[in-house]
């Protein structure tokens, strides 16, 4: 009896050493997976992952190839390009309800922006976000989630890149502030990953709107300037230039 006892418990060890190893050899692409699943449910546009490295032993990890396509409707073929994404995880807290991520760190993303100051595809992006995270609250199963806290979230060495048609096609790319947020869902219960989204994108939508806003001034500056050296001949077309450039501020 205690013979065959210390067999069973000596092959339900051996399964569970193995189911370690096999998780551990299968997360990166369970985490690509999830990426590419989860993404577009939140922010109804295409996401894609070319990789993912994740160590189950000291909770670091990366994201290589991210990059999160427009929304129908725009013309450029993605809103968000994104070489690296390193990650830290309390590996302890991955069983429970809230999983604590100490650091996400988003290295040198692209993006662009494309439409107006109010209507564009980052703003439509954070509206499909918001009513993802509307609907994600009022349902049952929400209270039964995971939940998540992020210690410190930051985005560095971004641009944004800016088509602006209106000046004959002139690509303009702008310097994107470094982000910092901090204390995402601490305390309590955590935030979902809808409402995590939600706070993320809104950061992002923010300082892509101020640098946009900066070019397009000095894109106007730029172009008054340069009609005073072509003579009257030019005054109508830089009128229309300089309109058009305001009623990018209206849309």
């Amino acid at each position: 009896m205690k013979k065959t006892l210390l067999r069973v418990l000596a092959a339900g060890l051996l399964i569970f050493v193995l189911g370690v190893f096999v998780a551990m050899f299968f997360i990166d692409s369970i985490v690509k997976k999830s990426v590419e699943t989860i993404g577009p449910k939140v922010a109804k546009v295409e996401v894609k992952l070319e990789g993912a490295s994740v160590s189950m032993l000291s909770g670091r990890g990366g994201l290589k190839g991210l990059v999160v396509g427009n929304p129908v409707g725009f013309k450029t073929p993605n809103a968000v390009k994104v070489g690296e994404v390193t990650v830290v995880v309390d590996t302890l807290t991955l069983m429970q309800e809230k999983i604590v991520v100490r650091s996400v760190n988003v290295v040198a993303p692209e993006i662009t922006f494309e439409g107006g100051l109010k209507e564009n595809n980052l703003n439509k992006i954070l509206q499909n976000v918001q009513a993802f995270t509307a609907t994600d609250q009022a349902s049952p199963k929400a209270a039964g989630s995971k939940k998540i806290q992020i210690d410190e979230f930051v985005v560095s060495d971004g641009k944004v890149n800016l088509n602006v048609t209106l000046l004959g096609g002139k690509s303009v790319t702008v310097s994107l502030p470094r982000i910092r947020l901090t204390d995402l869902g601490k305390g309590g219960d955590g935030i979902t990953p809808g409402e995590l989204s939600e706070k993320i994108v809104k950061a992002v939508l923010d300082e892509t709107m101020g640098v946009v806003g900066e070019a397009l001034g000095k894109l106007g500056k730029e172009v008054t300037n340069a009609a005073k050296d072509l003579g009257d001949g030019a005054k109508g077309q830089v009128d229309k230039l300089t309109k058009g450039i305001g009623g990018l501020f209206k849309k």
